[in-house]
């Protein structure tokens, strides 16, 4: 099977660029071209047209499109299939964000083996926008993330949030933290937002991180204030390395999990995605 004229078919739909999709695959434009013309000669029908407002699907491309998708995904879960995983029955790939990883992965994966012990567990810590590619490309079987990045091939869905407090290594209020002290964490783009709506007089930190292990260590070692998980922010206060910064507010991050559109209605799947909202409804507020 030749998954790469359906790669390229469908990154074309994305960019209805082919020389755009040439430097998206590492690819010279002819050889997009030549995908291109060999895909074309396989379904016996024209699948783009180019005028000067650039390139476009035909109304044979648009009715390939869904079926390409099919294809594509369909080629991915019979390479997981067939993949070895010892002498297990299968090998879940999950990908986590960052700031999950620290607090809440080994609650997690307690409850998931003791759910599927048939299972192998593959976890990889990224970004958002990484595991939305690494769902599509099938290196992943689900994930969760801070910001679902929409694509056709991809379900998401809200599972609950997580809590960010500031913590300051001296006693202070919010009236009269200074800026130059400040570490912004940088989270996510709906963190940020809420972070501007919020404190705006903070919003121009000389030092940011977009982790909250790392906002910490630069709070600690900067002797500063910034915003990090709640538990984070629990577990310094209660070894006297930071005082809660008086007046400032919590700032939640919703999480959401993610996987492959065609997977979302599948048993095992969904399972998970049971054991996962279970466990956020059960982490209570920080106070």
């Amino acid at each position: 099977m030749q998954t790469e004229l359906l790669e390229t078919f469908l990154d074309l739909c994305e960019t209805r660029s082919f020389n755009r999709t040439a430097d998206r695959l590492g690819v010279t434009q002819s050889t997009v071209s030549s995908r291109v013309r060999a895909l074309e000669r396989a379904l016996g029908c024209r699948l783009f047209h180019r005028s000067r407002a650039g390139t476009g699907l035909t109304t044979e491309g648009l009715r390939f499109e869904p079926h390409a998708r099919a294809l594509r995904q369909g080629w991915t879960e019979a390479l997981h299939d067939t993949a070895g995983s010892g002498s297990r029955a299968m090998t879940l790939r999950i990908g986590l964000q960052r700031d999950l990883t620290d607090h809440h992965i080994g609650g997690w994966m307690r409850q998931f083996r003791i759910a599927l012990p048939e299972a192998a567990f593959y976890i990889e810590a990224d970004f958002s926008a990484q595991m939305c590619a690494d769902l599509i490309s099938g290196a992943l079987d689900l994930a969760l993330l801070f910001t679902p990045k929409p694509q056709p091939d991809l379900h998401f869905e809200t599972i609950g949030e997580l809590g960010y407090r500031m913590v300051a290594t001296f006693p202070t209020s919010l009236a009269d933290l200074k800026q130059e002290r400040y570490v912004r964490a940088n989270i996510s783009p709906a963190f940020s937002a809420a972070h501007t709506g919020l404190l705006p007089h903070l919003t121009a930190a000389p030092v940011s991180s977009g982790q909250s292990a790392t906002v910490s260590g630069l709070i600690l070692s900067l002797e500063g204030a910034g915003y990090v998980l709640e538990d984070t922010a629990r577990a310094l206060i209660d070894v006297g390395q930071a005082h809660p910064v008086m007046g400032a507010p919590r700032i939640p991050q919703p999480v959401f999990v993610a996987l492959p559109l065609r997977q979302r209605h599948r048993p095992l799947q969904r399972r998970l995605v049971t054991l996962l909202r279970a466990y956020f409804t059960a982490i209570a507020p920080y106070k």
